[in-house]
């Protein structure tokens, strides 16, 4: 028998991590990218905004009058390399399928659905909450939507900080970025979103929480 008494360490259940298969990757992504193309559907149908990349697109979109999901697709480029060499091939593979299908489903939207009225307040609660959906269901399955995404889950996992807060403070700048274009209701209702959304994710994507990859 032994003197010393087991440590909490000993005492722990050892928990294996389980690797998700191609399918439940494959499921995950698509319905992810599929809440996330119906919030900024919403985003467009009630004139507001969203912060990151999508963020710097709608301006964008707002100003020239271009798709916004050409818009996304190319604002996105520059953020491949640093998820490349920060999260690795993986992540950055299904990252770009996933900026792809976002640009191509948000172009597929408007010809399928057409919203008549549709409350900013409403808009920006149901929004922020597919957004922060979205975008849980792809941090889990190693993937993102590009720009600010890979920065706030590559400083989570590198230095353990909360992606949400990380993403709050990227998002909030972007927003408010759009006080020079959008009329200061929209604006307050964008940041609402963001709040929203940022406050999802700050709650439900912790480090360490989640050991499936």
């Amino acid at each position: 028998m032994p003197d010393t008494p087991p440590t909490a360490d000993d005492a722990a259940p050892q928990v294996s991590t389980l690797r998700h298969g191609a399918f439940e990757d494959a499921q995950a992504l698509f319905a992810g990218t599929l809440f996330v193309a119906m919030a900024l559907m919403l985003f467009n149908q009630a004139g507001l905004l969203v912060g990151g990349t999508a963020g710097v697109a709608f301006l964008l979109h707002y100003v020239t009058g271009i798709s916004f999901g050409k818009l996304f697709f190319v604002v996105n480029l520059p953020f491949y390399w640093f998820a490349w060499t920060r999260m690795g091939r993986e992540f950055t593979i299904k990252t770009f399928v996933c900026v792809g299908l976002l640009s191509l489903l948000t172009e597929l939207f408007p010809h399928v659905m057409h919203v008549d009225y549709l409350n900013p307040l409403f808009a920006s609660l149901l929004g922020g909450l597919l957004l922060g959906t979205g975008c849980l269901f792809l941090a889990r399955h190693r993937s993102s939507l590009g720009g600010a995404t890979v920065v706030s889950l590559y400083l989570q996992g590198r230095y353990g900080m909360r992606a949400g807060k990380v993403q709050m403070m990227i998002d909030g700048t972007v927003v408010l970025l759009a006080l020079f274009v959008v009329p200061v209701e929209r604006v307050a209702y964008s940041v609402l979103a963001v709040l929203v959304m940022s406050g999802f994710l700050w709650i439900s994507h912790r480090p360490g929480r989640y050991v499936g990859h």
